[in-house]
C-alpha cells in the first residue's frame, strides 16, 4: 500500500479557517483501531458554519468532515467488531456508544472537528465508533447518514417514540429536514412542511417524499396559523426546528399542548426570545438534539433497512472538487445531501 495519501486540512488564515489539500502519511494503527479506505464523504451545515466562523464549538487543525463511509483495509491486532472488507461508517461522536445523554467526555472525540475526519483518502478510527452498513446502500448514500440522519432520528423520537398517527412539522428541504420527513413516514406519522415557495423543486421533493401539505412561508408569514388550521387548532405533536432565531416562536405556536420541539439547528441565527410562560403554561417540551450514540445510528439503520429507505442526494462532487461541494452547500439551494466521492 502507498504510505501517503491525499487529505484536506483546516488551516488558519488570520481569524478565519480555510481548507487546503495536502499529501501526508497514512496514520499507523493502534491495537483497537481500523484503517478505512474512504469511498465517500458528505457535508453538513456545520461544515459551512465552521468556515464562516459561526460554529459554536471548538475546532482544531484536523482533516474536516464528520460524515463518511468506506471499506476496512487493515485492522489492529485486538479488533473484533469488523473485518478487512467490511463496509462501514462511524458515529460522529466517536466515544458515544450508548445512552441518551451527551457527556463532556464525548466532546474530545468529534470526528472532523477535533480529530481527523473523512475528507482524505484514508481515515483511522477506533473500532467502537464503527457501524456496519446494510448492503442495499451505496457508499455515497451511506456517507450522508452519520450527522443529519441520526440527528433527524433522535429529533422525531425525542421525549417519546414517534408513533403512527402523530403529526410532525419539518422546515425546508435541507439534510436533517428531509431525513426527518422520511423517517417520520417510516413510523406512520403524518408530516407537514414549510418551504420558501409552494411551486418549486423543494416543495415538490417534500410532497414526493410524503409531506401532506407544504406551507409557503413567503406567502404566509404567519405560517403557524396555517399549521394550526391543518391540525384542527390543536398543533403538531413534534417540530423539527432547524432554522433557529427566525422560526422558533412560530414553531412553539405550532405545537400542541404537551408536544415537543426538537432544537436541531441555527441556520437563521441563534436567539429568538421564546416565551418561558408559553412553554410552561402549555407544557411544551423542548430539547436539543445533538446527533446521537452509535446505538442510535444502528437502530436507525435497522429501521431504514426494513423499508430500504434511500437518502436524498442533492449532488456529488469529486474529491479534487471539494471546494465546489462546499460552495454548493453554502448556496442555500440544497435539496438533500452534498456528497464528495473518492
Amino acid at each position: 500500500m502507498n504510505q501517503t495519501m491525499k487529505a484536506v486540512r483546516f488551516t488558519q488564515n488570520g481569524n478565519k479557517l480555510q481548507l487546503n489539500q495536502t499529501t501526508q502519511e497514512i496514520p499507523s494503527l493502534g491495537k483497537n483501531e481500523v484503517l478505512i479506505k474512504v469511498k465517500a464523504a458528505s457535508l453538513n451545515f456545520r461544515d459551512h458554519a465552521a468556515l464562516s466562523g459561526n460554529y459554536p464549538g471548538g475546532i482544531e487543525m484536523v482533516v474536516p468532515v464528520s460524515d463518511g463511509a468506506g471499506e476496512v483495509v487493515a485492522v489492529g491486532e485486538k479488533v473484533t467488531r469488523v473485518n478487512i472488507g467490511s463496509r462501514v461508517s462511524a458515529n460522529c461522536w466517536a466515544n458515544w456508544v450508548d445512552g441518551t445523554v451527551l457527556k463532556p467526555e464525548y466532546y474530545v472525540a468529534s470526528i472532523g472537528f477535533n480529530m481527523d475526519g473523512w475528507l482524505a483518502e484514508y481515515i483511522v478510527l477506533h473500532e467502537m465508533a464503527l457501524v456496519q452498513l446494510p448492503d442495499y446502500l451505496s457508499y455515497a448514500e451511506a456517507a450522508t447518514l452519520p450527522c443529519g440522519a441520526v440527528t433527524a432520528w433522535n429529533s422525531i423520537h425525542q421525549h417519546g417514540t414517534l408513533t403512527a398517527g402523530q403529526t410532525v412539522l419539518v422546515q425546508g428541504a435541507g439534510g436533517v429536514s428531509v431525513f426527518a420527513l422520511q423517517l417520520a413516514k417510516l413510523s406512520g406519522a403524518r408530516v407537514l412542511a414549510i418551504a420558501s415557495r409552494d411551486d418549486d423543486d423543494k416543495a415538490k421533493l417534500l410532497k414526493d417524499l410524503g409531506a401532506e401539505t407544504v406551507v409557503n412561508y413567503g406567502k404566509n408569514p404567519d405560517w403557524e396559523k396555517e399549521i394550526l388550521k391543518l391540525t384542527n387548532g390543536l398543533g403538531v405533536d413534534k417540530v423539527v426546528e432547524v432554522a433557529g432565531e427566525k422560526t422558533i416562536n412560530k414553531s412553539v405556536a405550532s405545537t400542541k399542548a404537551g408536544g415537543n420541539v426538537a432544537l436541531v439547528g441555527f441556520a437563521s441565527g441563534m436567539g429568538g426570545g421564546v416565551s418561558p410562560l408559553e412553554i410552561m403554561t402549555r407544557g411544551i417540551q423542548m430539547g436539543a438534539t445533538t446527533m446521537g450514540s452509535r446505538s442510535d445510528f444502528e437502530a436507525m439503520l435497522a429501521a431504514m433497512a426494513s423499508a430500504e429507505m434511500k437518502p436524498v442526494i442533492d449532488s456529488i462532487f469529486k474529491f479534487d472538487d471539494y471546494q465546489k461541494a462546499y460552495d454548493r452547500l453554502q448556496s442555500g439551494n440544497v435539496m438533500g445531501k452534498v456528497v464528495i466521492e473518492f
